[in-house]
């Protein structure tokens, strides 16, 4: 329990009042819960969803595609405290820049954005923000509970299979006290909601993996390994990426 907990309070600003175990070892048994923490995310969102396309229409308020974007986009940003968003505008930062693997290194590690990171964040936030507007009620809740699991099951996979760029830093722990286990608990969970789910669900989970775990390997064989900042960037990649395979999923059915 105390792993999960500490994964939950280290990946979303949900608090947990208790005193936690933050040792090394802790942080690393954390990564095969990524999946469910992404399910009690999932969980938030697909009630905010309800509210918004079932329950307020039911009382002859009927929000606008624009309105329910931002609220869906605001919450996704609020409950992660942009922890991720974060981690993507470094990364783009880095290997969007052309430079050579250290000088890309320092500049993920700089604490100042440059103009690659925030372009590519504004991208981001626009695309999230179009498809949580683009979302329908026949699939909207379904979609709401998927986006923030199967992402970071792709975390996960990012965390263990691939190693650790620099000597030293926040998400080395995590790499360093986790295993093929893990991955292999986080992939079944992830999985076994994914069938549960439905067809677009299933397709939705196999391609995400797919893209992301290229993405990993093209900045793994760039950096020589990955960050804590290119885990971060895997989530938030990966929610559009659900979002989009199911607003494209929407126009088919």
């Amino acid at each position: 329990m105390n792993n999960f907990l500490v994964g939950l309070q280290f990946l979303t600003r949900i608090t947990v009042k208790k005193n936690l175990d933050w040792s090394e070892k802790a942080c690393g048994g954390s990564v095969k819960f990524f999946p469910l923490i992404g399910a009690v995310l999932g969980i938030v969102y697909v009630i905010a969803g309800y509210i918004i396309y079932f329950l307020l229409p039911q009382h002859d308020f009927h929000p606008s595609a624009h309105l329910t974007g931002f609220i869906l986009l605001a919450l996704n940003i609020f409950l992660t405290g942009a922890l991720h968003c974060d981690g993507f505008v470094d990364t783009m930062d880095g290997i969007l820049s052309g430079r050579t693997r250290e000088r890309i290194l320092e500049i993920m590690k700089d604490s100042r954005v440059g103009a690659h990171g925030a372009t590519a964040l504004i991208l981001l936030i626009i695309g999230k923000f179009c498809m949580f507007s683009d979302l329908e009620a026949q699939l909207a809740l379904t979609a709401l509970f998927l986006m923030p699991i199967i992402p970071r099951c792709c975390m996960s996979s990012a965390v263990i299979n691939f190693p650790y760029a620099r000597k030293e830093g926040l998400g080395k722990a995590f790499h360093e006290y986790s295993g093929s286990r893990d991955m292999l608990l986080a992939s079944f969970f992830t999985c076994l909601v994914s069938v549960l789910l439905g067809t677009i669900a299933i397709i939705a989970y196999i391609l995400t993996t797919l893209i992301m775990y290229g993405f990993n390997r093209y900045v793994s064989r760039l950096l020589g390994g990955l960050t804590g900042d290119v885990y971060g960037a895997t989530t938030e990649l990966g929610e559009f990426v659900v979002l989009f395979i199911f607003a494209i999923a929407q126009i088919f059915i």
